[in-house]
């Protein structure tokens, strides 16, 4: 597959991530965050089984090979993610959470540095610290008030370490999955995982019974079934076998940017700060990505080389 294509599936994650926000905060009006979670990885495990079963079969050796890579990265990157993640925003503010998320290309990249040995280039380093510099922007929208403000809670740690599982799932999988394609790594753990949630969601209650909960709200926990969880997890896994976890990773800091498109196609006004970091997170990560900015050669160097 060539890289222009994985590059604009990541793109498309990062849009349908970043509607998954707004979804997601219309759907918890009716649904509990488990009860969600369960749902919409409940559904995406199911496509993902029947797509498998039909294009590649489930070998039973890929099983045999993965169960236990297969097993930690459910409860990891499923799981683990999308419970810490809900259970911190009840703690902490959508912007601390947000900022905390946007280290993931950061803590990815010093993850697979060690575990992969993957190189860390000062392309990579540029790129990222730009990119953070503007997803910054894009959520204060560049008030120093709103920055200094900012103070850390338990909620902000809990996210943290949703911010790790993601990271771990993102380097663990390329590291000790053997001989399984894409699509069977993302269904397999996607079954663990959404295992893992519906057994979580027993001990939560919904906000309304379940006959009364409008046709809107469904939809929005199909779309995000479909699109972020079962195009979206396929692609980022994808992009991790053939671009690295490096590169992969940068995508997650245009979220935020892509959430705030969707606001103002809502309606909701722009600032100029905003557009400023918009241009800094797209800027960084073309050229941690290698698209543009120090060409290959001398001006490539490789940091922390082993």
């Amino acid at each position: 597959m060539k890289p222009t294509k994985i590059y604009l599936q990541l793109i498309s994650f990062a849009l349908f991530t970043g509607a998954t926000f707004h979804l997601a905060k219309y759907t918890v009006l009716y649904f509990s965050p488990a009860a969600v979670a369960a749902w919409r990885f409940g559904i995406a495990a199911i496509v993902m089984g029947i797509v498998l079963f039909f294009t590649e079969g489930m070998k039973k050796i890929t099983l045999q090979k993965n169960r236990g890579i297969f097993l930690l990265l459910g409860i990891i990157g499923i799981f683990g993610f999308n419970s810490l993640f809900f259970i911190g925003l009840k703690y902490t503010s959508p912007v601390n959470g947000a900022l905390i998320m946007g280290l993931n290309p950061l803590i990815t990249s010093l993850l697979a540095r060690f575990i992969l040995k993957e190189p860390l280039k000062k392309r990579q380093i540029i790129g990222m610290m730009m990119a953070f510099i503007g997803v910054l922007f894009v959520l204060t929208q560049g008030s120093m008030e709103t920055i200094k403000s900012l103070s850390f809670s338990i909620g902000d740690i809990i996210i943290f370490g949703g911010n790790i599982c993601w990271a771990l799932y993102s380097v663990l999988g390329r590291r000790y999955i053997k001989d399984a394609t894409s699509m069977a790594s993302t269904t397999y753990t996607m079954m663990i995982g959404a295992v893992c949630l519906l057994i979580f969601s027993f001990f939560s209650s919904d906000p309304v019974p379940l006959s009364q909960i409008p046709i809107g709200a469904w939809g929005s926990v199909l779309f995000m079934a479909l699109l972020p969880s079962v195009l979206g997890y396929l692609w980022w896994n994808q992009a991790i076998n053939i671009i690295g976890a490096n590169k992969t990773a940068l995508f997650f800091n245009l979220v935020p940017v892509a959430t705030m498109i969707i606001s103002l196609a809502a309606g909701t006004p722009i600032h100029l700060s905003q557009m400023i970091g918009t241009v800094f997170v797209i800027i960084g990560v073309l050229t941690a990505s290698g698209v543009v900015g120090f060409s290959k050669g001398k001006n490539e160097v490789v940091m922390n080389k082993a």
